[in-house]
């Protein structure tokens, strides 16, 4: 499982709201890629395949591949809005080694 902390769940109900998407769902996961391996997904997606793992967080639904719960378990989705830009922010305790933007890890 993860935690999608209040003020990411708040962005991400803004921003669906804005793309008439409030009846969508969010996908989290992961894919090849990136400089360290592994690349970060986060869309809003219409459908719920068989194999997706559904999380509510208030009511905002995410859904997790089973490919990615195992790579994400644990991990901590944050929005941060500082003076060096803002944006979603994946803090993966499983994660080895992340590239300098974050976007990608290995493990």
């Amino acid at each position: 499982m993860i935690e999608v902390t209040q003020k990411a769940v708040s962005k991400i109900r803004e921003i669906m709201r804005e793309e008439n998407k409030s009846d969508s769902f969010i996908r989290i996961g992961i894919k090849g890629g990136g400089c360290s391996g592994f690349t970060y997904v986060l869309d809003i997606d219409d459908n719920k395949t068989e194999g997706d793992q559904l999380y509510e967080y208030d009511d905002v639904k995410v859904i997790i591949d089973s490919k990615s719960v195992v790579y994400l378990a644990g991990t901590q989705l944050d929005y941060t809005d500082g003076l060096n830009g803002s944006g979603f922010v994946f803090n993966n305790p499983n994660a080895t080694k992340t590239c300098g933007c974050g976007n990608s890890f290995a493990v």
